[in-house]
């Protein structure tokens, strides 16, 4: 019976250990194939002829493509109108299609909507967790902003996407002219602090595969971060979580939750730093469109007024994920800002 009970141990042993190696995994280098070319005033991009449930949630006016940052890591591009740029930089754990319904309340024969997808998410190329560092995203993003060439721009930023997007402005500052801020965060911690109770949880290594990756998908919990839960039915869950899962590298939500600083000492500190500096010191038209019923970043709002004092701030009742329940009250703000840089000066 001792001998049975040994071998019964060290199969469960075993068993745990195959376990962790596989929860704990890096993932591959998962690069997306397109078809043909879109040509723009930049230059000729890698067409990627959407699947028919994504394609069902845009217009024929779009265009979607490929913007290759490195060799093998490609940035899927959504992109619709003509004139001047807007760019729209979502979060963890979305896509560029998360401002799909900001783009149809905006008059698209004045402006040009350009939304990128973060490396590991969406259709965009995934990859190793190890490569998921702040740094790594805002290098690959500035590089898509570069290779469209763009002079001048208006940004819009929520979740990761703020910061993200903002440190890839502030390597090509000539760019930034207006900003629409929304949920998000750009100060560094500078002491120990979780962003939530879930991103504690989920920063410890295992538990947060098991939490994320076996009894639960993030993308079923989205409904949750809302104001109103009906705002992301099944079918938009799906249109965020099936390129994701349908990869064979569902790695990104999670190396993006544990990307969250939690304390000076995070390796995303440094970035974040950097990002902090840039905010401060920005003179550019700004408003602030704010979910209060967001349970991680609502109470962020009284710090995000005090890097833009004089922006006018719509306070909503939109949950996380405010693209998604308040796409007027955004786009309405996007005009603002472009009116005020378009406004015949006064000498």
């Amino acid at each position: 019976m001792k001998k049975v009970l040994l071998i019964l141990l060290a199969v469960i042993v075993a068993s745990g250990i195959v376990l962790t190696s596989m929860l704990t995994r890096e993932g591959e280098l998962v690069i997306p194939q397109g078809a043909g070319s879109v040509v723009l005033d930049s230059g000729e991009f890698e067409a990627f002829h959407l699947p028919q449930y994504a394609a069902n949630y845009i217009t024929d006016q779009y265009k979607s493509y490929f913007v290759e940052v490195e060799p093998g890591i490609k940035v899927h591009v959504l992109e619709v109108g003509e004139g001047f740029p807007l760019f729209m930089q979502h979060g963890n754990p979305t896509s560029g299609f998360l401002y799909r319904r900001v783009a149809e309340e905006l008059p698209t024969d004045r402006v040009r909507v350009v939304m990128p997808t973060l490396v590991g998410l969406g259709f965009s190329s995934k990859i190793p967790v190890s490569q998921h560092t702040l740094d790594n995203h805002i290098g690959w993003i500035n590089t898509v902003l570069t290779k469209l060439e763009l002079t001048e721009l208006v940004f819009v930023g929520q979740d990761w996407g703020g910061p993200v997007g903002m440190g890839a402005l502030a390597r090509s500052p000539g760019l930034f002219k207006g900003a629409v801020i929304l949920n998000t965060a750009f100060n560094a911690p500078t002491e120990p602090i979780d962003l939530s109770p879930a991103h504690a949880t989920v920063k410890t290594p295992v538990v947060g595969e098991l939490v994320l990756e076996v009894f639960n998908s993030i993308f079923d919990q989205l409904p949750r971060m809302q104001g109103n839960p009906d705002s992301i039915p099944k079918e938009v869950a799906e249109l965020y979580g099936k390129p994701v899962v349908d990869s064979g590298n569902a790695k990104a939500p999670l190396a993006l939750m544990r990307m969250v600083p939690d304390g000076p000492d995070h390796p995303s500190t440094p970035a974040m730093r950097l990002i902090e500096q840039y905010v401060e010191g920005l003179d550019i038209p700004v408003e602030i469109v704010w979910g209060m019923n967001d349970p991680i970043l609502a109470p962020g709002l009284p710090m995000m007024r005090e890097f833009f004092p004089m922006a006018l701030v719509s306070e909503t009742e939109a949950g996380h994920f405010l693209q998604e329940e308040v796409p007027g009250e955004i786009a309405a703000a996007l005009l603002r800002v472009i009116d005020q840089l378009q406004a015949p000066r006064v000498d």
